[in-house]
């Protein structure tokens, strides 16, 4: 009988007096049973009567034994015996039951072992130690009861011990074993898991990433051509020159979306934004995104004072500019025509702060729709940057958006 003939699927359970066991089924509940365990439960059931019968060996030699004795050992052996096929759903009650039988019963070893093996796999150390200390105890009375002509009594304590052992000992291996392949299956499935978790967050953040560059691309673009438009219909009868300015700056800006939608997609499509990506914006194209926006009607006031400009690094250029941009849409949306202020200080070192405050709108502004998302993705780009961002209303009934970020000396 190996290691896998006595097989049968456990999960970890907690066992009694705080310890962590390999538990079989619950006591008195049916247990499935593959052909596996089928011939487990065959061999174990082969294993009691052999022993059982060397039993019965020497109750035959035991001279002077009543016949009734005789015929009650062999009755108790063979109930011990067909007890084996149900060692699975009572290990304890079949251990302690087998060990009390076999003290007088000879016929009853083999299913005794049987059973000491079976705790030993199934339960905690701590009930295998009072079942096998209870046998040993009892072994001497066994002997006496019925002495084995060919060993004396010590003789045969010391081999029942030494059976005792090693029945514990491999019942306690073949657990141990089953206890580290369960822990390893338990870890490769929680491997699997984070493994599945990190590909989840990772899709999350990557979809946060191209909603976030999609919006901060093309909301600057169309709500420039959304005001333009929205001056043509309300002042018809403009003139010539101005409509004709007004029709250029909504082909620019249609135009310089879908440049920027192209290369969106194709970043998406290779998977690679370098060589084939247009040139992302830096801060030394903060001068242009002003213009534009001056060009669309909005008051503006730069205030710069940065350390060694041209030393900016293109991330930290690259995120100002998305910030000022988000910021003059949001002005547009909802202060139309009212004074924006932009203010960059900072250099190497002590990190770059971005200021952008507009005054509230000279009269009611139509309802716009939005959902906040711009400032959420800003918020959430300062932090990749290591930086911080905080928004809300001015002092004198305006908007105001600050942020710091890290510039390394």
């Amino acid at each position: 009988m190996g290691i896998r003939a006595d097989h049968h699927r456990t999960t970890p359970a907690p066992g009694p007096g705080g310890t962590t066991g390999l538990a079989g089924p619950a006591e008195g509940r049916p247990a499935r049973r593959g052909p596996r365990d089928w011939a487990a439960d065959f061999v174990c059931f082969a294993v009691a009567v052999v022993i059982g019968l060397t039993g019965l060996d020497v109750l035959q030699q035991h001279p002077g034994l009543p016949a009734g004795v005789a015929v009650a050992d062999q009755v108790a052996g063979a109930l011990a015996c067909a007890a084996v096929w149900v060692r699975r759903r009572y290990p304890l009650g079949f251990a302690v039951a087998t060990a009390v039988v076999a003290v007088v019963a000879q016929t009853a070893g083999g299913a005794a072992v049987v059973a000491l093996f079976t705790l030993a796999v199934h339960r905690p150390f701590r009930q295998v130690a009072w079942v096998s200390a209870f046998s040993l105890a009892t072994a001497p009375l066994t002997f006496w009861l019925y002495p084995d002509p060919t060993f004396d009594t010590p003789a045969a304590v010391v081999f029942a011990a030494v059976l005792l052992s090693a029945t514990v000992g491999w019942g306690m291996y073949v657990r141990s074993r089953r206890l580290l392949l369960e822990s390893l299956r338990e870890r490769a499935r929680r491997a699997e898991a984070e493994a599945e978790l990190r590909a989840a967050q990772a899709q999350r953040l990557a979809r946060e990433a191209i909603a976030r560059e999609m919006h901060d691309v093309l909301a600057h673009r169309l709500t420039l051509l959304s005001v333009h438009a929205g001056a043509l219909e309300f002042r018809p009868d403009a003139p010539t020159a101005e409509i004709a300015r007004a029709a250029g700056v909504i082909r620019d800006s249609a135009h310089d979306a879908l440049q920027d939608l192209r290369a969106i997609i194709g970043v998406l499509r290779t998977g690679d934004d370098g060589d084939g990506a247009r040139p992302q914006p830096t801060l030394e194209a903060l001068g242009d995104l002003l213009d534009e926006a001056r060009e669309g009607g909005t008051p503006l006031t730069l205030d710069r004072r940065v350390t060694d400009p041209a030393d900016v690094p293109p991330a930290l250029g690259r995120t100002v500019y998305r910030i000022v941009q988000e910021c003059l849409t949001n002005a547009r949306k909802h202060a139309p025509g009212a004074p924006v202020t932009v203010t960059l200080t900072g250099g190497p070192g002590e990190g770059l702060s971005v200021e952008v405050a507009n005054s509230a709108p000279a009269g009611p502004v139509p309802p716009v729709p939005g959902s906040g998302q711009g400032l959420i993705g800003l918020t959430e780009r300062a932090a990749l940057a290591g930086g911080r961002l905080t928004h809300g209303p001015g002092p004198e009934g305006g908007f105001e958006v600050s942020a710091w970020l890290p510039w390394a000396p």
